[in-house]
């Protein structure tokens, strides 16, 4: 960040200065996603603690200490794990205005032998493809609770909704077409600015999985007309008033697994986002079509799931002859 000096027409007044110190460091707040700031916080404190049993000292942290910490953690922890542990190392130097230890090339050696020993390919949860879907609607009962599962199911996979863009929806930002829904995201994962998004969802060929009809059938159920679209529903099927947590989409979602027959351990609330990707590159969707529906930012990341999606549809091997 460049040292800009803004010079206003007239200097605030001393007593205005903790006010104004206060509102700048709310918007450096801002400028990093919740979800973000938590798990930096969460890895920070794990590298601290560790550093405190071992009487080191975790700021600043000698370039030795964070080679021990990768090294003692890549045992256990993937390496995703270790690259946010790093990076939430180097975060905290920087704003402590230290040289982040993660630079040295001691420390860079040994994270570039942990990376080659231990692979670097992420173990995501499976997707799961509409055959898959399906079966998860068709163990679903008629109850308050299965009408919404069915809705959050079905709406989550055709708007390739991340978990906390699903759960962030009101009954407002759903509007009525005649193709069928608009959905408007005020801000994503990709879009921490919120400039805002439009996701449209078309009518399904088939009633049981049609996500405008679902959605039509748990407002109607659950009379919600403002405020929060996907709220608890607790086992008498009373409805409540305050908005699911993002988690509860993959305690849906693996609940519904578990009902269908399905290992619930292999899915999460990505597998709908991965197998609206997943399935419609099976079907032969351009990737230009994909990833306006899904949102990615990085081409490479969406390639994952059209790799996954034509492995089959286009092989070499099964050209030949064998």
């Amino acid at each position: 960040m460049s040292e800009t000096t803004l010079e206003p027409s007239a200097s605030p007044l001393p007593a205005d200065l903790p006010a104004l110190a206060e509102r700048a460091r709310a918007y450096v707040q801002a400028g990093v996603a919740p979800n973000t700031r938590r798990a930096y916080r969460a890895a920070w404190t794990d590298f601290a603690e560790w550093c405190v049993l071992r009487h080191l000292d975790p700021l600043p942290a000698a370039p030795e200490t964070v080679a021990l910490y990768l090294t003692d953690l890549s045992a256990s922890r993937r390496v995703s794990t270790l690259q946010q542990r790093l990076n939430a190392i180097a975060k905290a130097h920087r704003a402590s205005g230290f040289e982040p230890p993660g630079r040295d090339a001691r420390v860079r050696a040994v994270w570039s032998g942990i990376r080659r020993s231990r692979g670097t390919a992420q173990q995501g949860k499976a997707p799961l493809v509409t055959a898959d879907l399906r079966r998860l609607i068709s163990h679903l009962d008629s109850g308050p609770g299965a009408v919404r599962d069915r809705a959050l199911l079905l709406l989550g996979y055709a708007g390739a909704f991340r978990r906390s863009e699903l759960v962030a929806l009101d009954a407002e930002d759903v509007l009525w077409a005649q193709e069928g829904l608009r959905v408007s995201l005020h801000r994503s994962k990709t879009d921490q600015e919120a400039a805002g998004e439009m996701v449209g969802i078309p009518y399904g060929s088939h009633l049981e999985t049609c996500p405008v009809r679902a959605l039509q059938a748990w407002l109607q159920a659950s009379a919600i007309t403002a405020g929060p679209l996907f709220r608890a529903v607790d086992r008498h099927g009373n409805i409540g008033i305050r908005r699911l947590g993002d988690r509860a989409v993959a305690l849906v979602v693996q609940r519904a697994c578990a009902r269908a027959g399905l290992d619930p351990r292999a899915y999460g609330g990505h597998s709908l986002r991965a197998g609206l990707a997943t399935a419609a590159a099976e079907a032969g969707v351009a990737e230009r079509v994909i990833i306006r529906q899904t949102r990615h930012r990085s081409l490479s990341t969406l390639r994952r799931y059209i790799r996954a999606g034509t492995l089959f549809r286009e092989n070499a091997a099964a050209e030949v002859g064998l």
